[in-house]
């Protein structure tokens, strides 16, 4: 069995920053960099990449972008299938039915396809978490934690 860590867009946003100077940006960048020494994989969720790269080209950060693609580069890159999109629908359908909305109705909901996704690479047999900054959305469907709590 593995330990594996899914990226959520808010750390992925964070260590594919170029040229942060922000404490919390390094501090993350160099959480990323122990985890393989902690013997975590790390992977890399398309719909995480699709929420970071969207915001990266409506603001024309081409820096952002080729970091994006070297980190996507190196890393085992989960794509989004059917069976992945299928499960978010029934996840997306539970959460309202329980009354814990994870984004707006009319929203795509990319939380649900993110936990849909974990959840596919967790059917293997591996230990899943997602690493992120929003652990309420994505903790009622998965392990979840806050990116700095590992």
């Amino acid at each position: 069995m593995s330990k594996i860590v899914l990226l959520d867009s808010g750390p992925l946003g964070m260590v594919t920053t170029p040229k942060a100077t922000s404490p919390i940006y390094q501090e993350c960048k160099i959480w990323f960099n122990s985890l393989e020494g902690n013997g975590y994989t790390v992977i890399l969720p398309e719909i995480a990449d699709y929420e970071v790269r969207r915001e990266l080209i409506l603001a024309n950060k081409l820096t952002g972008i080729q970091g994006l693609d070297e980190l996507k580069a190196i890393l085992t890159y989960l794509p989004i299938t059917t069976s992945v999109m299928l499960k978010a629908a029934e996840l997306w359908a539970q959460a309202r039915r329980t009354g814990r909305l994870t984004a707006d109705p009319k929203a795509l909901d990319g939380d649900v396809i993110l936990a849909a996704q974990a959840m596919s690479v967790m059917g293997e047999g591996n230990e899943v978490v997602i690493a992120t900054t929003n652990v309420g959305h994505l903790s009622q469907f998965i392990d979840a934690r806050e990116w700095r709590y590992f």
